[in-house]
């Protein structure tokens, strides 16, 4: 199959679908790889890397989508690429869809087949390909947060870790599963003291176990009018695997918390988990609203790009495989892969999009059907 890696034209967006690594090990399965020039620079790669891979290299986005039956890209596609999809053409990156509904419909009306990261599932329901980016995401969040929370930045001054017999700075986790873990993780190891807001007993239970830290507290319900006066950062963590975030801070909680506080907003791609939220590039990542510090870039991994896209090609060339080498009516017979089929021949077949937007639900049967 001839799989194309274009050159990420989003703002501020680093990583690259494939390295090198995972471009030689499809070429050696007898793939042919077309690489827009440039692809993997912000990554680190070259395009003689590419080239020494086995891969073909071309001039343009054009070129490469006119060519690719299947395009390996890392975020949603952008109004430019948008016009350079087929029908009879497969894409497979990050979508989160629910929240955008202009996105849809563009890919509705192209005709392609579009695959998401963001929810496939493996055989015990887990989400394999938002794993990695959730992990770098969540570490990233407290990082930035503390940044911001600098007095420079317009934040409160506040260090997190304990100094001079003074008392940590406070940090509000919204959400105990892949991106609340890692960002608990940071915020303790940074000496903060760290709620998380978990619903899940479970969930609850297991961070207790891994962390068995007297800074951390595990909140089953949030108190909005006793905890945000008292904190200095909340990161939004919440997910619903292909859904639109939950909605856990409203704008009227905005005054309850302290001027300078930071709200770091990791679901803001899927529509985020502040009402307030709205996307920032790494270039303008933050705007205040009712005093209160907002950092919601919507690719935050991309600020460490190399890590990023070594885990990501780490975690995907499995599936890309799997896409390149299996027909569609296979692969949409296939549980957890079949959950990654988000739009094809026109039709909806994700469920938490369609009900996000009140839109038709094809049944995925029909898909498996055909050929």
């Amino acid at each position: 199959m001839r799989i194309g890696v274009p050159r990420e034209c989003k703002a501020q967006e680093y990583r690259v679908g494939l390295t090198p690594q995972a471009v030689a090990q499809l070429t050696q399965r007898g793939h042919l790889l077309v690489v827009e020039r440039g692809a993997g620079l912000g990554s680190g790669y070259r395009d003689d890397d590419y080239l020494q891979a086995g891969a073909q290299c071309v001039d343009s986005a054009a070129e490469l989508y006119d060519s690719a039956e299947l395009v390996v890209k890392v975020k949603e596609p952008q109004p430019g690429e948008l016009a350079l999809l087929r029908r009879d053409q497969l894409l497979f990156c990050y979508l989160h869809l629910a929240p955008d509904a202009a996105l849809t419909d563009a890919l509705l009306a192209s005709g392609v087949t579009a695959i998401a990261y963001e929810t496939i599932a493996d055989e015990a329901g887990r989400l394999p390909l938002l794993k990695p980016m959730s992990e770098i995401a969540g570490r990233l969040s407290v990082q930035a947060g503390a940044h911001c929370l600098e007095t420079a930045q317009g934040g409160r001054g506040v260090l997190l870790g304990a100094v001079a017999d003074l008392s940590p700075g406070r940090v509000l986790v919204l959400g105990g599963g892949v991106v609340g873990g890692q960002a608990a993780d940071v915020a303790l190891g940074m000496g903060a003291n760290v709620a998380v807001l978990e619903p899940s007993l479970e969930r609850r239970n297991q961070l207790v176990s891994r962390f068995n830290s007297s800074r951390l507290a595990v909140l089953d319900t949030l108190r909005h009018e006793d905890v945000l006066p008292q904190v200095d950062m909340v990161i939004g963590a919440a997910l619903v695997p292909g859904a639109r975030a939950p909605q856990l801070l409203r704008r009227e909680h905005l005054p309850l918390m302290r001027e300078g506080a930071v709200l770091v907003d990791v679901a803001v791609d899927q529509g985020g988990c502040f009402e307030s939220s709205r996307p920032t590039t790494h270039q303008q990542p933050t705007f205040v609203e009712q005093g209160v510090l907002h950092y919601c870039v919507a690719n935050m991994p991309s600020a460490v790009s190399r890590t990023a896209s070594l885990a990501l090609s780490h975690a995907t060339l499995g599936y890309v495989q799997r896409l390149a080498e299996t027909p569609l009516t296979q692969v949409a017979a296939t549980q957890g892969l079949s959950e990654g089929i988000n739009i094809a021949a026109g039709k909806l077949y994700c469920r938490a999009v369609a009900e996000a937007q009140g839109r038709p639900l094809s049944d995925i049967a029909g898909l498996r059907e055909q050929g």
